[in-house]
């Protein structure tokens, strides 16, 4: 790999799995703050309508800031992970991610919408070095046959992020300013603190151990190259980029307006703090369902549990949208469970075989993140125009495609 040295010496199996171990255990930190911020950013979004009092579509612009970088940088930070190595870019990426957090506590402080946006962007480029690097690298240093269960074992990781978030963030995002009369960067500053520093650490361990895969990565991942005519031949990979796509659009939907559903009098009539903590369930379903689903795994083909969860998923928003009361808001947090093993798999599924294309095709399946941007956009404003219930019909359909693309993969052998 361009920008690596590489080592004289047989790249034994030994030296591989030892790779893959230190890899793996890099990650978990990785993997987690990635959830924590994902989690805390989305508690903005009812922030901005309960507190601030906006609609649907103009709150929802925290999540197409957020997730736009995954289209408008995918290509540039691809190639300058091609050239300077996975380590070194996952270290650019936390970096980034740091210097974000500061200018978003900062823009708040200076209440200003349209700099809170533009870190968020930055945020999410940090993101993309990762969302490129760190999956695509840990699914293929190691076994093949093993790289789903690698990967959703790690989203595990993920999911502590994103149930400990709203937990500890709740009442700094979505408290009061008028009540708790601290200046708006001082009350949501300390879970953004936690995120500056466990960052910053993580970018010096992984820039420490930049040369972890200079033997692994060159046998693996030699010779990549961004050849777009030949990854939009793959309809595998494209099929899988829609998935990607869909789903990102349909969890981060449901995610950021979650909130919102709770508090309606027709469903829980919960305090929004109350509410945001109550977040915390869909995520934990996230969690469980992914150590589960790593577990399941290596009894059931990976598609054919993606095709199930996907249809439960369906299923959960579609009652969500037309039932009240305790059902409506149990089914919504249950789909948290189904989402739980859906971006690992679909990512795994799609992926080339070809180790040579795996840095591209991971390129264009993290660009397919930005589903995340548009999706919720398109449900705020059916909720704007329909309501908020009616509007989850959207992330159903979602689902729906997911479903379909898990049928036709049911052959796979990953």
């Amino acid at each position: 790999m361009p920008g690596h040295t590489v080592n004289v010496g047989p790249v034994t199996e030994t030296t591989h799995q030892d790779d893959a171990t230190r890899l793996f255990r890099l990650s978990i930190g990785v993997f987690f703050i990635g959830g924590f911020l994902s989690s805390t950013i989305s508690l903005f979004v009812p922030r901005m309508t309960l507190v601030y009092g906006l609609d649907y579509v103009r709150a929802l612009l925290i999540q197409l800031a957020f997730h736009m970088s995954y289209l408008l940088f995918a290509i540039p930070i691809a190639l300058t992970i091609i050239a300077i190595g996975y380590m070194r870019s996952a270290a650019t990426g936390l970096a980034v991610m740091a210097a974000s957090c500061m200018l978003f506590l900062w823009a708040h402080g200076l209440h200003s919408y349209a700099l809170v946006l533009f870190s968020l962007l930055a945020l999410s480029a940090g993101i993309t070095f990762l969302q490129i690097a760190a999956n695509t690298v840990v699914a293929v240093v190691g076994s093949a046959e093993g790289a789903a269960y690698r990967l959703n074992l790690l989203q595990a990781f993920n999911s502590v992020g994103t149930v400990i978030a709203p937990l500890v963030a709740a009442q700094y995002v979505l408290g009061n300013p008028a009540t708790t009369g601290l200046p708006a960067i001082i009350e949501i500053a300390p879970p953004f603190l936690f995120a500056i520093l466990l960052l910053a650490t993580l970018a010096i361990l992984f820039f420490l151990n930049r040369s972890l895969l200079d033997r692994s990565a060159q046998a693996h991942m030699g010779g990549a190259r961004l050849d777009w005519s030949l990854l939009l031949r793959n309809r595998r990979l494209v099929a899988g980029a829609v998935g990607i796509f869909v789903y990102a659009g349909a969890e981060v939907a449901i995610g950021a307006l979650l909130v919102n559903y709770l508090v309606m009098p027709n469903i829980f009539g919960a305090a929004p703090v109350s509410a945001a903590r109550m977040v915390s369930l869909y995520w934990g379903g996230a969690m469980v369902g992914r150590l589960a689903g790593a577990y399941a795994m290596k009894r059931i083909r990976p598609a054919m549990l993606l095709m199930l969860a996907a249809i439960g998923a369906a299923l959960l928003t579609l009652i969500a949208a037309t039932a009240q009361g305790m059902a409506g808001g149990i089914a919504l947090l249950a789909v948290g469970l189904c989402n739980s093993i859906m971006y690992p798999t679909i990512y795994v599924l799609a992926l080339p075989e070809d180790p040579r294309l795996a840095t591209p095709g991971g390129t264009l399946l993290c660009m397919a993140v930005v589903g995340g941007a548009v999706i919720p956009l398109l449900t705020g404003a059916l909720a704007d125009r329909i309501g908020l219930a009616p509007s989850l019909v959207l992330p159903a359909l979602c689902y729906l495609f997911i479903a379909a693309f898990a049928r036709a993969c049911r052959g796979s052998a990953v």
